[in-house]
């Protein structure tokens, strides 16, 4: 009995086997497929029919990358001189980019007679995207992982946010928090550490099948450690399997990590004239269009047309070139641990170390570690570039006047940040809160709003032409001042009761 269920199973899945092949047959009869790839489809189409599908409607799918290096230089889209011979004849299918390094990787397993890698990591994009990929590495996003994990200051914020906590004896104690915990929270963003532990067996509608055993996956946070060695995941921005620039292009794929309370861009945006243009006439612009024209192919910024695209003018004058590393057009940095400062000069912060000693980017009294931070120059440079972009829409006098505004509100958030900051040194100076760690008392998590939520909210809603909800209550100027006489009475109260006992 047991011989004929197995025998009728192997007949299903060979029936399904052979029905989808010829359903992936007919899809694609006018891609030119490489042999390989032809036999990923023809498993796929079965097993992850939404993969395929979505791989069908993407550029890979349609181009072959030996034509692509023959567009105009404007109009490329790959960066690469040249390419293995294997690359340029079939379009970009499974096989292209799950075997592209397979001895670096050590999530590559065997599989229906191939060698293949799971992860598909940036070194694999590099092949045909080298510039995208160069860029990408000099960037924050690219060291997001380790930015966060191997800066002790900032470790101790996500372990304290995110550990669970107990109550012990009259004190509240923090656990460090679960890999589960921190892969749903901070590194959901920023990036998990991807580990192959061995092999596992997966049931799956084609039997059974060995695959690598990867700790912390799924993951697709922008700085991920890959099996390769290499950092970084493309596919934060440009999804898998379609990677498609228009979704790249869209605010959406933004506020998957840019969002209230301490990163509020895309909230800003979407309440900002831009955001409203967009949300009123967006599904009418060419998000697909190389390079992307300003005034034609949409008619008001989003995230990508400020920070990253290659945009010209109608006429065909480069107004600014494409970059991957998505703080090259930025001249400070509106995000900072505790000021708004100068953009560091690496994308890897750790390395940065101020006058207090610590990996901060700034003082606790607001003074720059200068040595680690773009110079007034270079800022002036990148101001330029990010001016040219406004340029493309609006005239000198507007685009002056708006980074005039920005300056001031840098400059009185920061202000606002140093009396906070006062504050909690008085309390600590006074025995009223531990600085062993700066961020488990509720003296000092007012402190941490003051920067973390209410400066960078009028930051943002500045930077971003026009959200005043957010720069005045909605996480605004209200929560700023609340917050700082808040703090001041809740010291007052504690030295009161501190002084009577």
């Amino acid at each position: 009995m047991k011989l004929f269920q197995h025998s009728l199973s192997l007949f299903i899945v060979l029936s399904l086997f052979s029905l989808n092949a010829v359903l992936a047959a007919e899809i694609t009869s006018d891609i030119t497929l490489s042999p390989q790839t032809k036999t990923c489809i023809g498993c796929h189409s079965n097993v992850t029919p939404g993969i395929v599908q979505d791989w069908l409607t993407s550029r890979h799918a349609r181009t072959l990358p030996g034509e692509a290096l023959k567009k105009l230089s404007l109009e490329k889209r790959i960066s690469a001189d040249t390419l293995p011979e294997g690359l340029r004849k079939y379009v970009v299918g499974c096989y292209e980019c799950h075997s592209r390094n397979v001895d670096n990787h050590k999530d590559t397993f065997t599989h229906m007679g191939h060698r293949l890698q799971v992860v598909v990591s940036p070194n694999d994009c590099k092949t045909c995207h080298p510039v995208e990929a160069d860029q990408f590495s000099g960037s924050k996003k690219y060291y997001a992982y380790k930015n966060l994990m191997e800066n002790p200051v900032y470790l101790t914020l996500v372990n304290t946010s995110t550990g669970l906590k107990r109550f012990d004896n009259g004190k509240i104690l923090t656990e460090k928090p679960s890999d589960a915990t921190l892969h749903e929270t901070c590194l959901g963003c920023h990036g998990t550490m991807l580990l192959v532990k061995g092999m596992k067996t997966v049931a799956t509608k084609m039997g059974d099948i060995e695959v690598p055993d990867i700790t912390s996956w799924p993951n697709q946070g922008v700085g991920r450690l890959n099996p390769d060695g290499s950092l970084g995941a493309c596919t934060a921005c440009h999804p898998r399997h379609g990677f498609s620039i228009e979704v790249a292009r869209k605010p959406y794929t933004c506020s998957q990590c840019h969002h209230e309370p301490d990163v509020p861009a895309w909230n800003v945006y979407e309440e900002s004239k831009h955001g409203n243009i967009y949300s009123s006439k967006g599904k009418d612009w060419n998000f697909n269009a190389v390079p992307w024209k300003v005034g034609e192919d949409m008619k008001a910024p989003t995230c990508a047309t400020c920070h990253n695209s290659l945009l010209v003018s109608p006429s065909g004058t480069v107004l600014a070139e494409r970059t991957h590393n998505f703080g090259a057009r930025l001249w400070v940095r509106l995000f900072g641990l505790i000021y708004s400062h100068p953009q560091p000069k690496l994308g890897d912060t750790t390395v940065i170390k101020n006058k207090d000693g610590l990996p901060l980017p700034v003082t606790f009294t607001g003074e720059p570690a200068a040595d680690y931070l773009i110079d007034a120059s270079e800022q002036e440079r990148r101001l330029a570039v990010m001016s040219g972009v406004c340029y493309g829409c609006h005239g000198t006098n507007w685009t002056n006047g708006h980074f005039v505004k920005l300056g001031n509100t840098l400059k009185e958030t920061n202000a606002m940040t140093v009396s906070t900051t006062q504050l909690l040194v008085r309390a600590w100076d006074k025995g009223l809160a531990d600085k062993t760690n700066p961020f488990d008392e509720s003296i000092e998590q007012m402190w941490v709003r003051q920067w973390l939520f209410y400066s960078n909210s009028i930051r943002y809603a500045s930077a971003m032409t026009g959200a005043p909800d957010y720069t005045s209550f909605k996480n605004g100027w209200w929560d700023l001042t609340e917050n700082l006489q808040k703090l001041l009475e809740t010291i007052e109260f504690k030295k009161e009761v501190y002084e009577s006992d």
